[in-house]
């Protein structure tokens, strides 16, 4: 392998950066989360508000990492942020939780949404008893979960070919998504058979809560509100994450001091833009009710539904798919670089820390590939992101921190970019997410706990890896 070969090749424009930052962010989330939104604030002003506020911390999220990005133009982001603004076990800590699972249930939840909606034109792939392949204990294999795995390893083997073959998919498939997503909004106010905006707009900020029994709204203000905010914001937050995918292929980003940080700002405010709207034309086309207990929680589903009447479940399960393969490619994609740079710093399996003939890191790929499909057999997946919500949001307002511990740390470094609204905006996001993970703990520490743990499990392997340097 010659010197060129062990480089990345910076291929990637401001155009692909930003379809990263949008592909990465809309999944599945989009078309489902909103039922559990409803059933915790139960009204149209909170729906939004919720929404609104999950935008508003993403975008100064992004535009705070513009300056790091600007510091650090290579492949890791956020590893490579936190490990210079802290110290390696920092880094360590927000790597080994990336790898063992904020990145790869991401990948696998993403993946089984795709599986579960092309159940709609394939039966066999419904997740219902008839369909189970093995079953051992708590463990059921359907067909579905043979059908994530395949699209995993197929999107990991396009990406192992090279950056340009993963970028197209990329390009293909976030503009499909965007046209089609944008056209299900003005569809949903330009031909759905009744508009119930204006009831629902009634109910304003009057907050209610669904009780236990599915059947019973409940008042709810002050502190049990803001609790209700942030449950509700878990499905928000998981919708609007993986927007600083970006970030981990810096080193095969043209002109990255720049790029890096428009991309997330134009995607992050185009995706804002787009949650919103969708979540108007969910209120424009259905009750509040309907919303808050749609058949399987697929709130989509029944919005296109009321649009298009019967077979609106296949234009939106089509869409879903669309967007979920899309998606998935940007995740795998961007997620390997990571632990290619902690494996450049001795913190990761050595091979990762190779690339092949066409300048990525196949061994990475393949290893985020196994634990993603694993994770897929398993079942809890999903059960992982809820738990790891309160960590990635963490690791986020560390990450801001940083901001302020490099500008004393490293005053004469070059900034291209400075975090627009310093120190406002970054101070905002902390006190933002702060208060999230604070409320959380308060009123659903089952989010919380769970995601710590994994976190801490990764001390011991940090100080064994040191110990065997």
């Amino acid at each position: 392998m010659d010197n060129q070969e062990k480089h990345f090749h910076r291929s990637l424009t401001l155009l692909d950066g930003t379809l990263i930052v949008i592909g990465s962010m809309i999944g599945s989330g989009i078309f489902i989360v909103g039922a559990d939104i409803t059933r915790d604030v139960g009204s149209a002003g909170w729906i939004i508000a919720v929404w609104v506020l999950t935008g508003i911390m993403t975008i100064t999220a992004a535009v705070s990492y513009g300056e790091l990005s600007g510091m650090f133009p290579k492949a890791g982001g956020q590893y490579v942020y936190l490990k210079e603004s802290y110290n390696k076990l920092i880094g360590f800590l927000y790597g080994w939780s990336f790898f063992a699972v904020i990145q790869t249930a991401t990948i696998a939840a993403v993946a089984i949404a795709f599986a579960k909606f092309s159940g709609y034109f394939f039966p066999a792939l419904n997740l219902t008893d008839v369909n189970i392949l093995f079953q051992s204990g708590f463990l059921k294999i359907y067909n579905a979960h043979l059908v994530a795995i395949a699209v995993i390893v197929l999107l990991t083997y396009i990406n192992s070919r090279g950056v340009k073959e993963g970028k197209w998919i990329q390009l293909v498939f976030t503009l499909s998504k965007l046209f089609a997503l944008f056209g299900l909004i003005v569809f949903g106010f330009l031909l759905a058979k009744h508009s119930f905006f204006s009831e629902n707009m009634h109910t304003g900020f009057h907050a209610t809560k669904v009780l236990d029994d599915k059947t019973t709204w409940q008042d709810i203000s002050g502190v049990t509100l803001f609790g209700a905010i942030a449950a509700a914001m878990v499905g928000s937050v998981f919708s609007s994450d993986a927007w600083n995918n970006v970030t981990f292929v810096a080193g095969e980003i043209k002109n990255p001091q720049r790029n890096i940080g428009l991309s997330l700002f134009l995607g992050t405010l185009l995706v804002t833009i787009l949650y919103v709207t969708t979540n108007l034309m969910y209120l424009n086309v259905l009750p509040l009710k309907e919303m808050a207990f749609p058949q399987e929680d697929r709130l989509a589903v029944a919005a296109a539904n009321a649009i298009f009447g019967e077979n609106g479940k296949f234009a939106i399960a089509a869409l879903i798919m669309i967007s979920t393969f899309g998606c998935n490619n940007g995740l795998i994609l961007a997620g390997a670089r990571v632990y290619h740079t902690m494996a450049q710093d001795g913190l990761f399996f050595k091979k990762a820390g190779t690339l092949n003939k066409a300048g990525v890191p196949q061994w990475a790929l393949w290893a985020q590939c196994v634990v993603a499909s694993l994770l897929c057999l398993s079942g809890r997946y999903g059960d992982l992101l809820d738990m790891i919500s309160f960590v990635v949001v963490l690791f986020y307002v560390l990450t801001i921190a940083g901001i302020f511990i490099l500008r004393k740390k490293m005053p004469d470094a070059e900034r291209p970019y400075k975090a627009f609204g310093y120190p406002f905006l970054p101070l905002l996001y902390i006190f933002m997410g702060l208060a999230f993970c604070i409320l959380l703990i308060c009123f659903k520490s089952e989010y919380t706990w769970p995601g710590l743990i994994i976190v801490l499990l990764g001390i011991p392997i940090y100080y064994l890896i040191q110990k065997k340097a």
